[in-house]
This record gives C-alpha cells, structure tokens and sequence, in this order.
C-alpha cells in the first residue's frame, strides 16, 4: 500500500465584527484538504495528515522518518513552516533543514507532489517562498522569484498535452479552474496539461524517484464545487500518488 504524507492545508482565521459603535473578534480553524484525503483513502492510499500548525514541529526531522512514507505532499504550507520549528525559532536551537532532507528523499527514491495555493509554489507576495531552495531543485517546475498567482475569476479549463501518461488515466471532461501558480517547465521534465502556456500538471523523475506539480488548489477557492464533485477527482489525487511512488 502506497504510504502518503500530507503537510499543509490548515489555517486560522481571526475576524473583527463591528455593530455600530461595538465590535468583537471571532476566531475558527480550516481545514482545505478534507475531500483530497477522503478520496485518497477510498483509492487504498495510506494517508498521514499533518496540518500545517503540526507539520512545523512533527514533521520527519531525519531521513530515516521520512523513508517511512512512499510520497509527501506539499499543499498550501510555506517553507518557513518546515525551515524553523518552535526549537529553532524560538529557542534558537539547530535542526535539520527538512527543505534538504525532501530533495535527498526524492534523489533516493521517494516521491514529492506540490500542490497550489496562497502558501505553495512561491504564493501570495512570494511569501511561500520555494523559490531557490533544495525543494525547487527537485520539482519538475523552476519557481518564480515573485507572487506566481494567476487568478482567473472567469474560469479556466487545463489543455490535455499528454494523455497517455499513467497520471492522466481516465481523466477526461476536466472542470474549470479559478486560479493557479505560474511556473516554468525544466527541460528534462514531461508535461502532462497547461493553460495558456503555463505548466499545470507536469512530472519528472530525479535520480531515484519523482516529483510532480499539480498547480491549483486541491478544493476551493482556486478549486470549486465542480472540481470537487468530478468523477475524475479521486482518479488524479491516486493516478499522482501511485506513479510517484514507482
């Protein structure tokens, strides 16, 4: 059974409400990738959620807990996230850079799946912050050196390139899209869908082991209802796992 580790796809929000001359705050916890999970686990995936909030201090510090796991998926978690556990940022304290151990865990056979948003690829005011590091290297994408976002509130539909990639099978009739991150295709990497030139789904092997971009959201906003609601939704998250796991 393919083994998957998820980082990411949780935040807070904090809100002001103001009545007149009144106001008070309200705070909630979001979780993103509740149905990308459910439909993981319906296809025989072995999934491990860590949130972004858990993810900054249980993450694998080592390679040998990451050799636990077949594929990590990287969706809508920052690299500051992964660089500076509570034990580094707070207390100054040495830890292993987990940037480095992803890219070696791909070079010795494991699997790496980026998925867009606010806070993957480079994201919102390049605050994700990818670009340049250890996982950049091993992607099948170069990152930009600024906010990639490309929102298209009209809607964009992916252009099929290689549809008889392993990934792409059964995938067809593909829902729109609200948005994606903008990125570069490397030369040694295989394209598998676009829109307007931009690499949307795109795959590579690295030394050992495989990497691929899936460059919207897994759900909404850049994902809608529709995206969810597709036949083809449980396919792709498994397609993707399986072939990265070899």
């Amino acid at each position: 059974m393919t083994k998957v580790l998820l980082a990411g796809e949780s935040w807070m929000t904090h809100s002001i409400h103001v009545k007149g001359f009144d106001s008070f705050t309200t705070s909630a916890y979001h979780e993103g990738g509740t149905e990308m999970i459910a439909a993981m686990r319906a296809a025989g995936l072995d999934v491990t959620y860590q949130p972004a909030h858990i993810a900054a201090d249980h993450f694998p510090l080592s390679a040998e807990a990451l050799a636990a796991y077949d594929v990590v998926i990287l969706s809508d978690i920052g690299a500051n996230t992964l660089l500076m556990p509570d034990r580094t940022f707070a207390r100054s304290e040495p830890t292993p850079n987990r940037l480095r151990l992803i890219a070696d865990f791909v070079k010795g056979g494991g699997g790496l799946l980026m998925v867009g948003g606010y806070l993957t690829f480079q994201g919102i005011e390049g605050k994700a912050a990818y670009a340049g590091t250890p996982v950049d290297d091993v992607l099948p994408v170069a990152l930009m050196t600024r906010d990639d976002r490309s929102e298209r509130p009209e809607g964009v539909v992916p252009a099929i390139v290689n549809g008889a990639h392993p990934v792409m099978a059964g995938l067809t009739e593909w829902p729109t899209f609200l948005g994606y991150n903008r990125s570069m295709l490397r030369e040694d990497a295989t394209l598998l869908a676009e829109v307007d030139g931009d690499p949307f789904i795109a795959v590579r092997t690295v030394g050992s082991g495989r990497s691929a971009i899936f460059a919207s959201d897994c759900g909404p906003h850049w994902g809608p209802p529709a995206f969810l609601a597709w036949p083809g939704y449980g396919p792709l998250w498994a397609n993707l796992c399986n072939w990265l796991a070899g």
